[in-house]
């Protein structure tokens, strides 16, 4: 049983910044990733970014520079600093994680309910 909760959408203005935080919990024995994707209406879900435990990323070529990922491996949380918002990041954004259980060898993938960016003069 592992859940993922995510915090910190809100609505702001173009040029403001959010810090969006997700916190993995429940039976987890490891995480080999953890990201972030987002969707907007009528658009397909695309990655924004993405770390591993060792400190890698991955970022969309439209965020690099304004958005930064980082991870606190000890509490099993993700976050995503964003700053110089564009109305085009208005979207639904979702925490997503690799997560290996306890009882098994095998990762699963699990998905956040989604936090509200809304960027609007």
């Amino acid at each position: 049983q592992v859940q993922l909760v995510e915090s910190g959408g809100d609505l702001v203005q173009p040029g403001g910044s959010l810090r969006l935080s997700c916190a993995a919990s429940g039976s987890i024995f490891s995480i080999r990733a953890m990201g972030w994707y987002r969707q907007a209406p009528g658009k397909q879900r695309e990655l924004v970014a993405a770390i591993t435990p060792g400190g890698s990323t991955n970022y969309a070529d439209s965020v690099k520079g304004r958005f930064t990922i980082s991870s606190d491996n000890a509490k099993n949380t993700v976050y995503l600093q964003i700053n110089g918002l564009k109305s085009e990041d208005t979207a639904v954004y979702y925490c997503n994680a690799d997560i290996r259980p306890p009882y098994g060898s095998r990762y699963n993938n699990y998905w956040g309910q989604g936090t509200q960016v809304t960027v609007s003069s």
